[in-house]
């Protein structure tokens, strides 16, 4: 492979990355449970989070331990949704034909 095929083909690559992050930048989850909102996009940064009076209630009673609880299922429950739609957009994006990096 010569010199202007690898330059050729890191152009290439660069477009369909470019074309990857375009389509993982649309890809947002919002979850919510007892009173606990988060938004995470498929970059996996978070957009939006918010917290009722119901779930501050848990931490004014003294149940910090549960509403820790609750904060962390609900950040999960967004960043593993996320997760799966990333993947699933991946392999439909191989399987389209969308991604070649090299072919």
């Amino acid at each position: 492979m010569g010199m202007l095929d690898q330059v050729k083909q890191a152009v290439q690559m660069r477009k369909e990355a470019k074309k990857v992050q375009a389509e993982i930048n649309q890809i947002s989850y919002t979850h919510s449970n007892g009173g606990i909102t988060v938004t995470v996009k498929g970059d996996f940064t978070v957009t939006q989070f918010k917290i009722t009076e119901e779930a501050l209630a848990e931490v004014k009673a003294g149940k910090t331990d549960r509403f820790e609880t609750m904060l962390k299922t609900v950040f999960n429950a967004a960043i593993n949704n996320v997760k799966q739609q990333t993947q699933q957009a991946m392999q439909q994006m191989m399987k389209d034909g969308n991604l070649t990096f090299g072919r």
